[in-house]
């Protein structure tokens, strides 16, 4: 029998998130966005609540969250700001893969330090000439005896300019593809890492980005995460995982969009009567709110089979893409439902549209999950 009800505790987690969102960091968007900083206090204010890093296990000082209770979370803390948010889910990105492929000891020495006090990750994965082809990333790994040696260049890496810790993706011959590619977790603070200059971006500017260069960069070998040729299989693992999430932060900023051109349609008269009593504003409230309900599903059952212990490349897939189409569609239609005032940055809306574009981009974007999906189809 299927029930799509929360149960206690999710709804409790989730009031907790909406609280946190509407409360700290709706407040506060608006001027982060336009400063371009990271907002150190409300990240801290964040982790203290238990927001941050719900991947680790319990037996690793986390909070035992199933994958659905961090779609309630993501979903909460993206309506409040996404690029709060973001900064918030790539420790998650970045952790995730210790989790997936670490062993106890790896994970007790990496994990267990961020549930002892707020420490920031970073996922290096994307490099200047390779996003969506992963597999032809350029990075090295080279054995130098009793340690690896890194060399190479990531590029639009979340929170690089304030991590502790960077997991990174690299090759151990590119003549092998994906099968020479092995994942290492490092100290951000090693010799011969230098973090470049803040990225300047349409949205999401309260986030973190930068490239990162390895020079020559010692690596203890029990850093290595799985055997050396894992790193492909760990990674892919990992964007199951982060997809979704992802999907749920769309699903977040869309019910948001929804809210605000909602609340505007209700208020603003034109031609004698509010703007919501006109079909024309109504047909686009209702496919907007469609697409939301429809986006949400597809993220609890991607996150559902995960928690069930079954596949669900596909699901990510597919909630991935078609929430953040469905964010990027709703966000310009309220843009629209706002007129000239939506696209002033003085209303809340001419932020979401711009944040929704880094969605359907970022973590593959729309038209690589539509490959994936293809190709789980055709089985």
């Amino acid at each position: 029998m299927l029930n799509f009800e929360l149960t206690s505790e999710q709804k409790e987690i989730q009031e907790m998130a909406m609280k946190f969102a509407k409360n700290e960091m709706m407040p506060n968007a608006s001027e982060y966005d336009l400063k371009g900083e990271m907002p150190m206090d409300i990240l801290q204010k964040a982790w203290s609540l238990g927001l941050v890093n719900t991947c680790i296990p319990v037996e690793f000082g986390g909070a035992g969250f199933s994958t659905i209770d961090s779609m309630v979370i993501t979903e909460a803390l993206a309506y409040g700001c996404l690029g709060m948010n973001t900064a918030i889910m790539a420790n998650d990105l970045a952790l995730l893969p210790i989790v997936i492929g670490g062993t106890s000891e790896q994970k007790e020495k990496f994990l267990k330090p961020f549930t002892e006090s707020y420490k920031i990750a970073a996922f290096c994965l994307t490099e200047p000439g390779n996003g969506s082809d992963a597999a032809g990333l350029k990075t090295t790994i080279k054995d130098g005896g009793d340690h690896w040696v890194v060399n190479g260049e990531k590029m639009w890496i979340t929170n690089a300019g304030y991590a502790d810790l960077f997991t990174l993706y690299g090759t151990l011959d590119p003549s092998l593809k994906h099968k020479g590619i092995s994942a290492l977790v490092i100290d951000a603070k090693a010799e011969g890492i230098e973090v470049g200059k803040p990225e300047k971006k349409m949205g999401h500017c309260c986030s973190d980005t930068r490239s990162v260069t390895f020079r020559d960069v010692k690596v203890p070998k029990e850093n290595m995460l799985g055997q050396p040729g894992d790193g492909w299989k760990i990674a892919m693992k990992t964007l199951d995982h982060s997809r979704p999430m992802v999907a749920a932060s769309a699903v977040g900023g869309a019910q948001c969009a929804l809210d605000h051109a909602k609340g505007y349609a209700l208020e603003r008269n034109q031609f004698g009567k509010p703007i919501a009593a006109h079909q024309s504003i109504q047909f686009m409230l209702a496919e907007m709110a469609t697409k939301v309900e429809a986006s949400r599903l597809l993220v609890l059952k991607s996150a559902w089979l995960i928690d069930n212990n079954q596949p669900n490349t596909r699901l990510a897939s597919m909630a991935k893409s078609f929430a953040s189409d469905s964010f990027m569609e709703i966000a310009t239609d309220a843009v629209q439902i706002y007129g000239g005032y939506g696209y002033s940055k003085e209303y809340p809306v001419e932020k979401l549209m711009r944040d929704a574009k880094l969605i359907q981009i970022y973590e593959g974007t729309s038209q690589i999950q539509r490959l994936v999906i293809a190709k789980e189809v055709l089985k």
